[in-house]
């Protein structure tokens, strides 16, 4: 493929973005406020163009965490979505805020693994997430992580947002999926620990090696991982769909991505 794949992104017209907990929050653990209203502006602005936006957005827990003062992630489950309540409220609120400023609604889509699954509910999250679009509103999806457990018989659990957000991606039949994490796209090995970390600037096709190249959990206030990504990318191009992973640490880098510039890893089918 030639830069023109890059070029057709800006005729993209229904635009899934996701971040990552990382990308919200501070390392120390605090919330990253700036980051918060940047991404809002540009979301907003995004929208003033024509764009359709959807944004999926982690952050609960480590918001929960910040919110009620914690030194550390709780251990057991029950705990954990406690403060995922409390999290999501306030995440919400900044949220809130922060697009009213720009003159933007948003409305909340929390989300559990049965409702893909099954027919029924599936579509009426497909319905709800048209009308949201129809009526000039952003959905903001994370996983109802208050209730979702993963056990044998119930299966409520998408695992991580990477996963997630290509399965909105997927139900909303959107054209692109930029993924923001805390690293300026794949590498053929971690660049944090190797500085001769080639990136790759385009992949059509996820194979096992890729899988191999791909390391363990990020940050500690995420879930996710470069494998979580690969798993997304691949479920984004089994559906015809493309992908952009780049690092959110400016979101404004939104708009050099539709522009096509070469920035982070693009996964798109040959």
């Amino acid at each position: 493929m030639t830069t023109t794949s890059r070029q057709l992104l800006s005729s993209c017209k229904r635009i899934v973005v996701k971040v990552g907990t990382s990308t919200i929050m501070y390392p120390n653990g605090t919330i990253n406020l700036q980051r918060l209203e940047k991404l809002a502006f540009v979301l907003s602005d995004l929208k003033n163009q024509g764009k359709e936006v959807i944004l999926v957005s982690s952050g609960a827990v480590g918001v929960g965490i910040s919110r009620l003062h914690l030194s550390e992630r709780p251990r057991t489950i029950p705990e954990q979505q406690a403060v995922a309540s409390v999290g999501q409220t306030e995440l919400m609120n900044l949220y809130s805020k922060f697009f009213y400023g720009y003159g933007q609604i948003i409305g909340q889509v929390l989300m559990t693994r049965d409702i893909v699954e099954f027919p029924t509910s599936r579509l009426n999250a497909i319905n709800t997430f048209e009308q949201l679009l129809v009526k000039g509103i952003i959905p903001i999806v994370n996983e109802n992580d208050t209730v979702a457990v993963d056990e044998l018989d119930h299966l409520t659990k998408f695992g991580d947002n990477d996963r997630l957000s290509a399965i909105v991606a997927e139900i909303t039949d959107a054209d692109l999926l930029i993924m923001l994490s805390d690293i300026d796209g794949f590498y053929d090995k971690n660049p944090n620990d190797e500085p001769d970390a080639v990136l790759f600037h385009e992949i059509h096709t996820i194979t096992d090696d890729l899988y191999a190249l791909a390391g363990g959990k990020g940050s500690s206030y995420g879930t996710g991982g470069m494998s979580t990504k690969l798993i997304a990318a691949n479920h984004i191009l089994k559906n015809t769909s493309q992908m952009v992973l780049a690092n959110g640490e400016d979101p404004t880098i939104i708009f050099d991505i539709i522009d096509g510039k070469q920035i982070g890893t693009l996964f798109s089918a040959d």
